[in-house]
């Protein structure tokens, strides 16, 4: 996680002279970006299922989540301002700056497993291993694999599952992200930054969202509702609800309007992180890093095809309308899928089943 905060830091900061020398040095400076940020979720997937025991790791995730999401608000209001201050080179600079000081934090305030880490106390040490020992017996890995078992991980349903669901959640997410502004610009004819702020609200909302979600997901499990059941009414709420306020926006006259049912999509969206996400953690405990960089792969194409397919239609067919219909199409599709297939239990990987 440190190296990669560094590297994709660097390269936010090396963007606008990127830019400057060639076109190449810009997509090399892109692609290192990329790369780098591919680390981070399955980093911390792996860090939630480590330091926290099953009935507290939808709040883990929950607050992880509201952090990713309030960064999205940080950089959409701030960008314009920094840009208007500071030129085109502004907003690279202080963010890339702003990652270096946390690769610094994270450093000194963290350790991979919760014995290692040289501040914990006795108290919660124990308790952290006492809740999760009847657990770690059973995922405990038969033995260390150099090479994850990828056929086989791809040979069960539940696998399938969280693909389809993270990839369509990255087509949501990056449609949201890149469009949004542009959407209220040529709809609602706001400047851009108005745009940024109507895009930045709904960030703040799903921040919110996400951590009542994972306290509540946690309640349910604590009171006996199935690990299964509770994954399969987080992400029905987190794709079902985006799918239809998708469709309110697209009937939306004023710009307030759209944002409301923009930030009522967004906020129900998070709720899908405590179904597919933490998922991956209860089907493969011993994969779920990899598992998770599998997903991002699909996810990261579904937002390639998202992204550039929301210009070609809206130059094709000159509406948002239509592409914002047909991506509630797939949210309530993907959100079938889930609940047919998916499961909270623990899937058999080994070779002979």
């Amino acid at each position: 996680m440190g190296w990669g905060v560094a590297l994709w830091s660097l390269a936010t900061f090396l963007t606008p002279w990127a830019a400057d020398t060639s076109l190449w040095a810009l997509l090399a400076a892109r692609t290192m970006l990329g790369v780098a940020e591919g680390v981070a979720l399955p980093c911390m997937n792996n860090m939630v299922a480590r330091w926290f025991p099953p009935t507290e790791r939808a709040r883990a995730v929950g607050i992880a989540m509201a952090g990713f999401q309030l960064g999205n608000v940080v950089g959409l209001m701030l960008s314009p301002i920094l840009m208007s201050q500071g030129g085109i080179f502004g907003p690279f600079v202080i963010f890339g700056l702003s990652g270096f000081l946390w690769v610094l934090v994270w450093l000194s305030a963290t350790s991979s497993t919760p014995d290692q880490h040289p501040q914990i106390t006795k108290f919660e040490l124990e308790y952290i291993k006492h809740n999760q020992q009847a657990s770690a017996v059973e995922n405990k890995p038969k033995k260390t694999r150099v090479i994850p078992p990828f056929r086989r991980l791809l040979s069960k349903m539940p696998t399938w599952s969280v693909i389809v669901a993270n990839a369509m959640h990255s087509w949501g997410f990056f449609v949201i992200l890149s469009w949004m502004p542009i959407y209220f610009n040529s709809v609602y004819h706001v400047n851009l930054r108005q745009a940024a702020w109507f895009s930045a609200v709904p960030w703040s909302m799903m921040a919110f969202t996400g951590y009542i979600a994972g306290f509540w997901s946690d309640l349910l499990i604590r009171r006996g509702t199935s690990v299964t059941l509770t994954r399969k009414i987080m992400q029905s709420i987190g794709f079902f609800g985006p799918g239809i306020a998708l469709v309110g926006l697209t009937t939306a006259r004023r710009p307030l309007v759209a944002s409301a049912w923009l930030s009522l999509a967004v906020g129900l969206k998070s709720f899908s992180h405590l179904g597919f996400l933490i998922n991956l953690q209860e089907i493969a405990p011993e994969y779920a890093g990899v598992l998770h960089g599998m997903c991002l792969t699909g996810g990261t194409l579904a937002a390639i095809v998202g992204t550039v397919g929301a210009g070609f239609f809206v130059e094709v067919m000159g509406s948002f309308q239509g592409f914002i219909i047909l991506t509630s199409i797939l949210y309530f599709f993907s959100a079938l899928f889930y609940n047919i297939y998916s499961t909270g239990e623990r899937v058999n990987f080994d070779a002979t089943v």
